[in-house]
């Protein structure tokens, strides 16, 4: 875990396993962050014929199990497209099913729904919401626009992308503009948008600048995506 500041409060990056995504944990709330799980989305392209390994879902899962054990929290902030669709729930395998049941009952669970999942089943446990606001930051799915007050939020699936030596590096990234933060996604399937992309410079707008966090052993290095100008 690597800490950082956020609006008066401290707050740690939490890089997944081999580079797939990363959490936040907020040591006064006890509480980890996680956004864009997309949990079976392996199985909502199934249906259209576009067959991948059936096991995003177990992995996500895993992921997020270890986090809470790197942790310590009592709390899970799912900041919205949860799984990949709202049917997505009713086609869970009865070991992932039976992961995130065990999760929710261990835990004081909010799924916040996203664009991708609206509607989320009861059997699920936790609580949904579509928005909540904890210490006076609010969590949603997507970065309101033009907001000044403080926000946590994902929906884009950002990641810091950079070339060396002839290679494209691409590493998912916290984005932080100003009060705000966008979280890359944590989901096994999911892809990402380039950090720099205009959709994500705009959304944070008003700012002043905007970089991208990412952790590198026990430090953060920030890499500058935007600047206003003079």
């Amino acid at each position: 875990m690597v800490p950082f500041s956020f609006c008066a409060q401290e707050i740690c990056l939490v890089p997944a396993p081999a580079g797939r995504g990363a959490a936040l944990y907020w040591p006064r709330e006890q509480a980890l962050l996680v956004a864009d799980l997309h949990l079976e989305k392996a199985s909502y392209f199934a249906k259209t014929g576009q067959m991948l390994p059936p096991y995003d879902s177990r992995e996500t899962l895993e992921r997020l199990a270890l986090a809470v054990r790197q942790t310590g929290a009592r709390r899970v902030f799912a900041l919205g497209d949860n799984f990949h669709d709202s049917a997505g729930t009713e086609r869970l395998d009865a070991h992932s099913a039976g992961m995130l049941s065990a999760l929710t009952r261990a835990l004081d669970w909010v799924w916040i729904t996203g664009n991708h999942d609206p509607v989320l089943a009861l059997s699920i446990g936790g609580t949904r919401v579509e928005e909540i606001a904890v210490e006076g930051i609010a969590l949603r799915h997507e970065a309101k626009p033009g907001t000044r007050e403080p926000e946590l939020s994902g929906h884009f699936h950002p990641r810091l992308v950079v070339h060396a030596r002839g290679r494209r590096i691409a590493r998912p990234c916290v984005v932080h503009g100003g009060n705000r933060l966008i979280l890359p996604a944590f989901g096994a399937l999911t892809g990402g948008m380039d950090a720099a992309d205009p959709a994500i410079l705009s959304a944070l707008q008003p700012a002043i600048e905007i970089d991208a966090l990412v952790a590198a052993k026990d430090k953060l290095l920030r890499y500058p995506l935007w600047r206003a100008a003079a």
